[in-house]
């Protein structure tokens, strides 16, 4: 970290289940219950039939491919996903539940090989496994010193943010927390005496001050706070007016970024009161390679987040987002051309927010924040 600037690291949707645990080194059980696929090496077939052989087993870093070099590159202070899926051989698959996500404990050196700081875990697959699953998943990212927010053993365990220390003495704060928007079934709420996630309904000025209670507790001078959002639907560019007002309260209550994921590919950005709120990341890591339907929104194209902000007051000193291209289920460059295509897509969703997305000569994107937000 330079001076009083930090640098934090956003991924959206990492999901390391299904057939990326097939390639991996220690494959969990590949059976599934889907409509239309009943075994996840079927997902390995459906990438390679798209873009070509992949290795079995794959070293633990090839997910990640030349996402790793970059991050070493930009040495970020902090990194943070959301982790998409259970990591657990243990429990059930949830009922009512169309596509259940899970990896295999052993393969956890492939989460580790990124070195994320905090995982996000109120999602929409953490509980694909049931209580029993989400115990050992808690247990599995324990036992390999991965910090984790918005799930837990009980409804406290589950609000409780996780906190990243700085070398300056400030603190990096991530509360995570999942709404019912993005498919997240209402019994998989943690309560006193229930194991779940941080639930929230709706996108509520309620909610919104029931957070600002618990982060006026939390958040000190020289900390960063981050709220991690698993909300709407996976496709579109759309925000709503409540999301938009839900983001806005978080930044009013003290939160210094948003960051929004569940969307398949990444939605607008905007600077409000110099805060960044990232309505949707997209995803990062994942086996969706060759399944067809929403090739419009390109959900190819994934992005690395780079977020700057002043420690001493959290405002935003600059966005940085390197375009990637998941192939072969590896993340490579993207092309010059996929990086024009998504500067103007991000360019034209982000204009009703007062933003715009500039193309460098370096192949990254930046965003340049022109003006207050529209009214909510």
């Amino acid at each position: 970290m330079q001076g009083d600037v930090v640098t934090v690291f956003f991924g959206g949707d990492v999901m390391l289940g299904r057939g990326v645990d097939q390639i991996l080194p220690h494959p969990g059980d590949p059976a599934l219950r889907e409509s239309y696929i009943h075994d996840a090496r079927a997902y390995v077939g459906l990438a390679e039939e798209a873009n070509g052989p992949i290795p079995r087993p794959a070293a633990f870093s090839w997910p990640w491919g030349e996402a790793l070099p970059i991050l070493d590159a930009a040495g970020p202070d902090v990194r943070v996903i959301n982790l998409e899926t259970s990591v657990t051989r243990d429990g059930d698959f949830a009922p009512g539940k169309g596509v259940h996500y899970r990896m295999s404990p052993g393969n956890l050196p492939c989460l580790a090989a990124a070195r994320p700081d905090v995982c996000a875990l109120a999602n929409n697959h953490v509980l694909d496994f049931g209580r029993r699953g989400l115990e050992e998943t808690l247990d599995s990212l324990a036992g390999a010193a991965l910090r984790t927010a918005g799930a837990g053993r009980d409804a406290v365990a589950a609000q409780r943010p996780a906190i990243v220390p700085l070398h300056t003495g400030g603190r990096v704060l991530v509360f995570s927390f999942g709404m019912a928007s993005s498919g997240i079934p209402d019994d998989w709420a943690a309560a006193e005496d229930r194991a779940g996630v941080d639930f929230v309904r709706e996108p509520s000025v309620a909610a919104a001050a029931a957070f600002a209670g618990r982060l006026r507790q939390m958040k000190r001078p020289g900390d960063i706070a981050v709220a991690s959002v698993h909300w709407g639907a996976n496709w579109g560019y759309d925000v709503s007016r409540a999301e938009i007002g839900f983001a806005h309260a978080l930044v009013d209550a003290g939160v210094d970024i948003v960051h929004g994921h569940s969307s398949h590919h990444p939605r607008p950005l905007e600077a409000y009161r110099g805060r960044l709120v990232l309505y949707g990341c997209g995803d990062l890591v994942d086996d969706y390679e060759g399944i067809g339907g929403y090739e419009r929104y390109r959900d190819d194209l994934r992005l690395l987040f780079l977020v700057s902000v002043q420690q001493d007051s959290g405002r935003l000193a600059g966005v940085r987002m390197v375009p990637l291209q998941a192939r072969r289920m590896r993340l490579e460059h993207a092309s010059p051309e996929d990086t024009r295509w998504l500067r103007d897509v991000l360019d034209r969703c982000g204009r009703e927010f007062g933003s715009r997305v500039d193309a460098e000569s370096d192949g990254t994107l930046t965003l340049r924040p022109l003006r207050a937000a529209r009214p909510v």
